[in-house]
């Protein structure tokens, strides 16, 4: 019998991460703690990013556990080294697991599994519903309807939006979250274009490959970015590319903060070069009540819940326990980081 620490949230409950593994692994003996995240935000511990917990609470929860089967809780190199050896097996049911110290596990021999595109089909319905809401300004039209104005004015030929239909639409990373915005833009009747070297042009049915970043963004009315963090989209859209945009353009940023220069980016809004822009993920979160981009005009800000839905819950942990019987029947793990 494997005993396995059964680490959820007020997101990832413990009790959805328990049903799925029960379906898989039935004869499991658990070790349960939950978190308080969402309601806590996430910070950095120790080494490690967007995690909760405390270091020492989670090692005493992890004595005698072979598995860990966890949402955010903190994998740090002082917590890997403690619970080894008899931790073997991580599986995080996220999609970038930053909360946990891939390194250390490496060296401590611990396999880590994950959940990629847990949140696809979520965080990809948010980014149309954004690219959507900035067309068409439905935050500034609401709050001015309910402050008592009515604009009539908005419907004069020189104010009215344009339509996604026809727009051409630049989208940066064609993988489980791009290339669901890609479909779902093309049956809208958009044109578009994706920028995302590690994937043909044979697997984009859905939009015309470019090669050329400078390109597509001189092209884009529309711009919506979902590439991965790494150090070559660190910083990769920044104040000389804002300006590459034609006049008017409108920019959406669902995947992570340091993809995008948000100082640039409240600059070409404050100038008028850029017609709105949305984000979904922000330079600190949560943003000081004084931050410039609470107060920009055209730009929508949501509290980074674009991958928030039951389903995308239920997802991270069918992935996660299905891995967890992988490895019990010593079979090669599909999600496996190390």
């Amino acid at each position: 019998m494997v005993k396995v620490l059964v680490a959820g949230d007020r997101f990832i409950l413990p009790e959805i991460l328990l049903e799925a593994l029960a379906r898989h692994v039935p004869d499991a003996e658990t070790t349960i703690i939950k978190g308080s995240w969402p309601v806590t935000p996430f910070a950095d511990i120790g080494e490690v990013h967007e995690a909760e917990g405390d270091e020492d609470d989670l090692i005493r929860a992890l004595e005698g556990c072979e598995v860990a089967f966890v949402h955010a809780s903190p994998f740090t190199e002082k917590v890997i080294a403690a619970a080894t050896p008899t931790l073997k097996l991580i599986t995080v049911g996220r999609g970038g697991p930053v909360n946990i110290n891939l390194d250390a596990a490496k060296k401590h021999g611990v396999t880590v599994s994950n959940a990629p595109g847990r949140n696809a089909t979520a965080t990809a319905e948010h980014s149309v519903a954004m690219i959507l809401a900035s067309v068409r300004q439905l935050v500034d039209r609401h709050n001015e309807l309910v402050a008592g104005q009515w604009r009539g004015d908005y419907y004069a030929y020189e104010n009215v939006a344009p339509e996604v239909r026809g727009s051409t639409v630049g989208l940066i990373g064609y993988g489980a979250i791009g290339s669901r915005v890609a479909r779902t833009l093309h049956a809208m009747g958009a044109h578009v274009l994706a920028y995302d070297p590690y994937v043909a042009a044979a697997d984009m049915p859905d939009a015309e490959k470019l090669d050329d970043l400078d390109e597509l963004l001189r092209r884009s009315t529309i711009l919506t970015l979902h590439p991965r963090l790494n150090d070559e989209t660190r910083g990769m859209i920044g104040r000389d590319q804002l300006a590459l945009l034609p006049e008017g353009a409108i920019v959406v940023n669902c995947s992570r903060p340091p993809v995008l220069d948000y100082d640039a980016l409240a600059d070409a809004l404050d100038s008028g070069h850029l017609y709105a822009a949305a984000a979904d993920v922000l330079p600190s979160e949560p943003l000081p009540p004084d931050h410039r981009l609470l107060h920009t005009p055209r730009l929508i800000v949501t509290p980074h819940l674009a991958g928030a839905s039951r389903e995308s819950a239920q997802l991270a942990a069918e992935l996660g326990a299905a891995d967890i019987a992988r490895w019990l029947a010593g079979e090669p793990l599909k999600y496996a980081l190390t």
